[in-house]
C-alpha cells in the first residue's frame, strides 16, 4: 500500500464524512422535531471542555455547536477511508465504522460529564442514538463507495 492510496482514501473518507454528517443532520434534525425536542448540545459541550471554549451567549452557542458538529462528522469520514484503505470496505466496512463512531460516543461523552452514563439511557433513547449513527455510516459508506468508483 502507497502513501499516497491512503492520502486518497482519507481524501474521500473526508467527502463521504461530509455526506455522513448531512445525512445524520437531517435524521435527527427530523426526530428531534417529532419528538418536541432540542438538538443535542453533548458533542459542542465535550468539545468545549476539551478546547478549553466556553462561548459567550447562546448565539455563539450555537455557532460552536454547528461548527462541532460539521467538523466532528466530517472528520470520522477519514476513519472511513482509512478503513477502505486496509481492506475493510463495503458494508462490512460501515458496519465497524457504525461501531466506531458510535461506541466512541458512547465513552467519551459521559466520561467528560456531558452525557449520562449509557446504563442510565434507557433502550429507547439508545435504540434512537444507534438509529441515527447507523444513517451517518450508511451514508458516509455509500457516499464513499460513489466516490471511490469515480476515481478509479
Amino acid at each position: 500500500m502507497k502513501i499516497g492510496d491512503v492520502a486518497s482514501a482519507v481524501g474521500k473518507g473526508l467527502a463521504a464524512g461530509l455526506v455522513g454528517t448531512a445525512a445524520m443532520t437531517v435524521s435527527s434534525s427530523l426526530g428531534a422535531k417529532a419528538r418536541h425536542r432540542e438538538a443535542s448540545t453533548a458533542p459542542a459541550d465535550a468539545a468545549g471542555k476539551v478546547l478549553g471554549v466556553q462561548p459567550r451567549d447562546a448565539a455563539g452557542k450555537a455557532r460552536f455547536s454547528n461548527a462541532v458538529h460539521w467538523g466532528y462528522g466530517t472528520s470520522w469520514g477519514a476513519v472511513r477511508g482509512v478503513l477502505a484503505a486496509v481492506g475493510l470496505g463495503g458494508p462490512a466496512g460501515s458496519v465497524v465504522h457504525w461501531g466506531t463512531v458510535w461506541g466512541s460516543g458512547l465513552v467519551v461523552l459521559p466520561k467528560l460529564d456531558v452525557a449520562p452514563p449509557v446504563k442510565e439511557w434507557g433502550a429507547k433513547e439508545l435504540a434512537i442514538d444507534a438509529f441515527h449513527h447507523a444513517v451517518y455510516a450508511a451514508a458516509t459508506g455509500l457516499a464513499y463507495v460513489v466516490l471511490d468508483r469515480r476515481s478509479a
